[in-house]
């Protein structure tokens, strides 16, 4: 099992939208688009907080996009 790399590019930009506070899209392989902001972040997930402060926890493997909003 490979650990989280926080050197990761990607890593940081997404550590950046959680420390800004930055609302963000995340689009799905499905199709589906969740607005809000990015919680926290681990190896397998991100969890977005929707615009009712309620948790969404997406597989990053489920991930087209992230990208911020605006």
């Amino acid at each position: 099992m490979s650990e989280f790399d926080t050197s990761l590019p990607s890593v940081r930009q997404i550590q950046t939208y959680i420390k800004d506070k930055k609302e963000v899209e995340i689009k799905l392989i499905g199709g589906d688009l969740h607005v809000g902001k990015v919680f926290w972040q681990d190896r397998d997930c991100i969890c977005l907080l929707d615009q009712y402060d309620l948790p969404i926890m997406i597989w990053r493997h489920a991930i087209v996009y992230l990208k911020p909003k605006g």
